[in-house]
């Protein structure tokens, strides 16, 4: 009663409207009503079959206001009426949510019918929390993934991003995360993604015990810019409203470098100047306006981020890239070239970092993983050599201990995605994994 209540006061008692007076692409000119309009205000256009499109305000032009359109322009011409609609974009998320599949504009797409709305409304461009009111990052998170645990552990309230190419398995990672994490709920973005793959992800990758205690938010890749940009504004509101209940939300998203495309995409249309690689001055200053959204809450609950960046050419040093990866708390880097030997996750250890973890583990838990880490360095610089036949064993002690270990580390790191590993039983079998070496003659080596 009180959502009906809230809805019933909402409505206007009159309209404001312009017509539609240039169309150009995807971007549409309306006079007569600018004065009233502002950017990102929302504009629903009445078109010749009395089908109502929604728009956003992206821009202004000489007297005119620039509108995106949510869906297609069909039906759309000049003259056509453009109602301004005075509230701002909201959502009213609630506790059936869970198990649901929804668009960006939070309208269920999974054929289970209607959705039920909570009291409360949640701007869907919401502003992070005060950074002087924020909890401190603590404790981990059970992300069921033993290279990741242990190597680039996650905490909670922590924002990690995943960085690599196409077709190195950053999808079966994050499902592999949405089945086995030990958070409470998990909130999964699907951005720009190819349409087949949304069916196969739900049933196959997530399942049905991962779907009950998630929330998927879908805007596929033939979908307008403005919509797979606001399906990832959603895909936060979502956590935000579950963080506020006190859970630890677990927020997956894939991929922010769609998101940045999108963006573009309206930068563009709305007359800005292209500056690096032709991404525009908003995508910069709005990717930490989405990423601060997740993160420790104000008194308790928490988002836990996982963010994946498609980088283009294998290149980690893009302009997405880097400043995903300057914005966020740590970074898991997948590498195509230990995808090709098969080994999968594909994690490149060396290259991947979690900037929280060392304040979450143990003394005895860093001096492990600084160990396993120098063997995996050790050998990686000797690779060639080795491979070549090059190295005579027994020139270097150090080498000849990271040779030793090369086969048990790699079964350590490799894991298959029904595979399922807790924080525990990966550093146990680390553990024992280095304690199991050859006999030593140097005393300076010490585990």
């Amino acid at each position: 009663m009180h959502t009906l209540k809230t809805e019933i006061e909402r409505i206007q008692s009159y309209k404001i409207y312009g017509r539609v007076m240039g169309i150009q692409g995807l971007l549409v000119e309306v006079a007569g009503a600018q004065r009233n309009m502002s950017i990102g205000s929302r504009v629903n256009i009445l078109s010749r079959s009395e089908q109502i499109i929604p728009c956003e305000v992206v821009g202004f032009k000489s007297d005119r206001a620039l509108l995106m359109p949510y869906s297609t322009l069909e039906g759309v011409g000049v003259g056509c009426k453009a109602f301004i609609d005075s509230d701002i974009a909201h959502v009213h998320p609630s506790d059936a949510w869970l198990g649901r599949v929804v668009n960006a504009m939070g309208e269920p797409i999974d054929g289970k019918g209607p959705i039920k709305f909570g009291a409360v409304a949640y701007p869907v461009k919401n502003s992070p929390p005060p950074a002087h009111l924020r909890g401190r990052v603590k404790g981990k998170m059970d992300l069921g993934v033993r290279a990741i645990n242990t190597f680039a552990t996650c905490c909670k309230g922590q924002r990690m991003g995943i960085f690599a190419g196409s077709g190195v398995g950053k999808s079966i990672l994050l499902s592999m995360f949405a089945r086995y994490t030990a958070s409470d709920i998990t909130v999964i973005g699907l951005i720009g993604e190819r349409g087949r793959e949304v069916q196969e992800f739900l049933e196959d990758d997530l399942g049905e015990e991962g779907l009950k205690r998630s929330v998927v938010v879908v805007a596929t890749s033939d979908e307008t810019a403005l919509m797979r940009r606001q399906a990832a504004y959603l895909t936060l509101t979502i956590g935000e409203y579950f963080r506020d209940t006190g859970k630890d939300v677990l927020c997956l998203m894939d991929s922010v470098t769609r998101f940045a495309m999108a963006q573009r995409e309206i930068g563009l249309a709305g007359g800005e100047p292209p500056a690096s690689k032709g991404y525009t001055p908003t995508v910069f200053s709005e990717l930490p306006k989405l990423l601060e959204r997740a993160g420790p809450g104000v008194n308790s609950g928490s988002i836990t981020g996982l963010f994946t960046v498609l980088v283009e050419g294998d290149d980690h040093n893009e302009p997405v890239s880097d400043a995903v990866r300057g914005i966020l708390d740590g970074h898991i880097v997948l590498d195509r070239a230990i995808a090709e030997r098969g080994r999968f996750p594909a994690v490149n250890i060396l290259r991947s970092v979690s900037r929280t973890m060392p304040g979450c583990n143990s003394d005895e838990e860093n001096e492990l993983l600084a160990v396993a880490r120098k063997y995996i360095a050790d050998y990686n610089d000797m690779e060639e050599m080795i491979r070549l036949g090059a190295y005579r064993p027994g020139a270097n002690q150090e080498i000849d201990e990271a040779i030793h270990f090369h086969p048990e580390l790699e079964g350590f790191l490799r894991q298959s995605k029904d595979e399922q590993s807790n924080l525990e039983s990966g550093y146990e079998l680390l553990s024992n994994i280095l304690h199991n070496r050859p006999e030593i003659t140097n005393p300076d080596v010490q585990v």
